[in-house]
């Protein structure tokens, strides 16, 4: 019996644990399509006597159980279904696959906060204030880290709480990223700011006797004898500041933690354009650095902001204006 199998009890256990199987085989890590197909699963198990397999009225039937989410995360959540479904009609041609067009209709993406330095300069002079407490006697030197890594590295949320001490690499300023996405890990040379930005935080470690052994988290706090902040924890400490420094979307709202992964490519666009730099040789670079297959993936960082579309129009004009005569300058009948 795999892990995956444990997953599921329901008449579609098999084939369920199967696909989960294959996806994880694939190098996903699969954790959100794994709890809809898990919640299904449930709920097919539940009603086994009304609904024995995968209908068109039990998936409606399901559908239902998921009124309190949003609009979008439903949908996402019938899409999920809807690939397994596909999977399964692979082996059983028969089975039922759920139409998308009867989907809610979905939303445009958030658009994510840019971050600019200026930004990050408040934030963390906001994070020196932070107060201490027994469960984390380093807040302020911690998200103080949190912020410049996510910010000078375009790192990942998770990526970032799972580091431990023992993958910063001292003498050749280096963090190791584990087994991230798609299982890949790489590793990612830092300046020599931000390596004493790392420097400084291990003396803090030092001068209260705290821990400095490898396996340590990084972003660590006291509570439950030393852990790692949680997705939460890091966004309850992020949150009050982002509010405190006025910082909020277009629409009002504190950006996420997300955004400064956005804000890192964003920059990292508009520093080589400023420098003049062939962005399109540059751009795979950036690909590997933050862990993607492709410079596909990168794509969807990349927001078109003003300051972008100057430093671009700047270029653009250095390397080619002499070519574009102004239609007023040109002689009379001339084509």
């Amino acid at each position: 019996m795999t892990r995956a199998t444990a997953m599921f009890s329901s008449r579609l256990a098999l084939v369920l644990a199967r696909y989960v199987d294959l996806k994880r085989a694939l190098g996903q890590l699969f954790d959100s399509p794994t709890r809809t197909l898990q919640s299904l699963d449930r709920f097919l198990h539940n009603q086994a006597t009304k609904y024995p397999d995968l209908t068109p009225s039990a998936f409606q039937a399901w559908c239902l159980t998921q009124e309190h989410v949003t609009s979008r995360v439903r949908r996402d959540r019938m899409q999920q279904v809807h690939n397994f479904c596909l999977y399964r009609r692979r082996t059983e041609p028969q089975c039922f696959v759920p139409d998308p067009a009867l989907f809610p209709k979905p939303q445009q993406k958030l658009q994510p906060y840019i971050f600019t330095r200026q930004d990050v300069a408040r934030l963390l002079r906001a994070a020196s204030g932070l107060k201490r407490v027994l469960c984390s006697p380093l807040r302020p030197e911690v998200i103080r880290l949190a912020i410049i890594l996510l910010f000078t590295t375009g790192i990942r949320r998770g990526e970032l709480l799972r580091l431990t001490l023992g993958d910063y690499n001292r003498r050749d300023a280096t963090l190791l990223i584990r087994e991230s996405k798609f299982h890949k890990s790489r590793l990612l040379p830092l300046n020599s700011n931000i390596a004493e930005e790392m420097e400084r935080y291990l003396r803090a470690r030092f001068q209260r006797s705290l821990t400095v052994s490898s396996d340590t988290y990084l972003i660590w706090n006291n509570s439950k004898g030393g852990r790692a902040y949680s997705d939460r924890g890091l966004q309850g400490c992020l949150g009050p500041l982002l509010k405190q420094c006025s910082i909020f979307t277009a629409k009002g709202r504190v950006p996420r933690i997300h955004d400064f992964r956005h804000a890192f490519a964003v920059n990292a666009l508009l520093r080589w354009y400023r420098e003049g730099t062939d962005v399109g040789a540059k751009l795979p670079l950036l690909a590997t650095y933050m862990g993607h297959v492709s410079v596909l993936s990168t794509h969807y960082y990349l927001q078109w902001i003003e300051p972008l579309r100057t430093a671009a129009s700047e270029k653009f004009a250095c390397h080619y204006g002499k070519l574009i005569v102004p239609v007023t300058s040109r002689k009379r009948g001339q084509r």
